[in-house]
């Protein structure tokens, strides 16, 4: 067994979680699936890939980046070998722990640790409800998912474009997404890596609203997903907006996309090791651009249908992943993130049990940052109203959990049972009087009513309730305060950039 490595990176936690907001915790011991000389042969067999196949990275500047810094660079293809030893000794200068600074210091969110951050969904194309059916998404579908995030406690970060909103142009439709994230929610939010041009706006418009360049590098606000191209590949979009947030100081999550069976082997070992390979060569790349830049482990390891070669997920072979990569992630003491996913078109049983067979696994590996944690359907390619609504209970139910039990004189209740004795009940007692209101959680979703009365209220299903809870939500949302001036240099900005990137129209 490898002797444990000596940190050295900082730990940072410049503001805590304040106000009525309460960031849940995860009180459960981590569960370490490998034994530690398992854990050693998938490690061994990353830096074996590192070493010797290397990974393409295709960026000029990143290619000169890489060789100052030791490693060796063949520009023939464009391709990487880095020794471990390099490899290790820059990520060790990552923080274990960090805080994302919210507009709004009641959703602060501390990164790391036992700590646990839920985000909406992001990247669907369509959205969809039970009345209208899947549809292309809309700007108007993009504010209603971010009003909905806003509105629940249980969602802490507002996902990047929750749902595209495709009835804007393409080369500046992040420019309306992230006003739109700044102008109706005031938690932090996950702007887009696509390219530079969405890296760059991302960083203008959160300096604007958070108080200048040098405000959000000492204070971090934004976190975004730097998705290797599997197998083996960084690509030059993402190689951009990852510098460019470096550059700013913002947070980036380093998550390989890999599929055991299509982008990496259909061994799951095999896919493990690669997706440790990327994501510890893309974490040391940050940290040869800005040392001690706040970073996090990413892993979205899944598998395919052999049969169909579509992805799918919620598999049992998905939970392993989450679980072996919260392992690699503590063992290099950095945050964790991984998700809540489906394969379900609909707002339907699967829906939810594919929803809690990857959320279990996600607690139980100690992830600190769950993207996708509500709304996602469809293999990532649906938001889903009712969706949102189920996923927003499945969170509530664990966040609950996750608050443990007390155990003291008060909650023994030995006068209560004395009191009652034999035979009695518990129901009017003082004991349960001081405490029936706020005791037990209270479903948001779930029908607890017995059968006549659930008949006589309407006979209605899961995803029934979920489509009212929604238009309810949306009916009695209050937007969160935004400096006018701030909104205008806001608008300002957009319009200089929307002619800047279309001069023609």
């Amino acid at each position: 067994m490898a002797t444990p490595r000596r940190r050295t990176g900082r730990t940072t936690t410049t503001s805590a979680v304040t106000g009525g907001f309460r960031q849940p915790r995860n009180p459960l011991p981590p569960v370490d699936p490998l034994s530690p000389e398992q854990l050693e042969k998938i490690e061994a067999a990353s830096f074996q890939i590192l070493e010797n196949t290397g990974i393409e990275f295709l960026s000029p500047r990143g290619l000169d980046i890489w060789e100052q810094a030791g490693a060796k660079v063949d520009r023939s293809n464009k391709r990487v070998r880095v020794d471990r030893g390099l490899i290790l000794d820059k990520i060790k200068t990552a923080p274990s722990q960090f805080t994302l600074h919210a507009r709004n210091p009641a959703h602060h969110t501390i990164m790391g640790g036992d700590y646990m951050i839920f985000a909406s969904v992001s990247g669907p194309g369509y959205s969809l409800d039970i009345k209208r059916g899947r549809r292309n998404g809309t700007y108007a579908d993009l504010v209603n998912f971010i009003k909905l995030s806003q509105s629940f406690g249980v969602i802490h970060n507002i996902g990047g474009f929750i749902c595209e909103n495709q009835d804007h142009h393409e080369a500046t439709r992040h420019l309306d997404t992230y006003y739109a994230q700044h102008l109706y929610a005031d938690k932090c939010i996950m702007p887009s890596a696509l390219g530079y041009n969405h890296a760059h706006d991302a960083v203008e418009m959160a300096a604007i609203v958070h108080g200048g360049h040098e405000q959000i590098r000492q204070f971090p606000v934004t976190l975004t997903i730097i998705n290797s191209n599997s197998p083996l590949r960084f690509d030059t979009p993402m190689i951009d907006g990852m510098t460019r947030y470096i550059e700013a100081g913002q947070a980036v999550s380093i998550t390989p996309f890999t599929l055991a069976g299509a982008m990496a082997p259909i061994t799951l070992a095999g896919a493990i090791a690669q997706q440790n390979a990327e994501a510890l060569f893309g974490i040391a790349y940050t940290q040869i651009l800005n040392p001690g830049n706040p970073v996090v482990y990413g892993a979205f390891t899944s598998n395919v249908d052999m049969q169909s070669g579509s992805p799918a997920f919620a598999t049992p072979e998905g939970a392993w992943a989450t679980l072996i990569g919260g392992q690699l992630a503590r063992r290099y003491h950095l945050p964790y993130r991984a998700s809540n996913v489906a394969n379900s078109k609909a707002p339907d049983a699967q829906a939810g049990w594919e929803s809690m067979n990857a959320m279990w696994p996600v607690m139980l590996g100690h992830a600190n940052y769950v993207l996708h944690a509500a709304g996602w359907l469809d293999a990532g390619l649906i938001a889903g109203y009712e969706k949102f609504i189920i996923d927003v209970e499945v969170l509530q139910l664990l966040e609950g959990f996750m608050r443990g039990i007390t155990i003291d004189d008060s909650t023994l209740a030995l006068d209560a049972i004395d009191e009652v004795g034999p035979g009695g009940h518990f129901f009017g007692v003082g004991h349960t009087m001081e405490r029936y209101r706020s005791e037990f959680y209270r479903p948001l979703l779930s029908d607890w009513q017995n059968y006549g009365n659930w008949e006589q209220s309407g006979s209605l299903t899961a995803a029934d309730r979920a489509y009212k809870i929604a238009q309810d939500t949306l009916a009695n949302y209050e937007q969160p305060p935004l400096d006018l001036a701030i909104q205008e240099e806001l608008e300002a900005y957009i319009a200089r950039r929307r002619q800047e990137i279309l001069p023609n129209g």
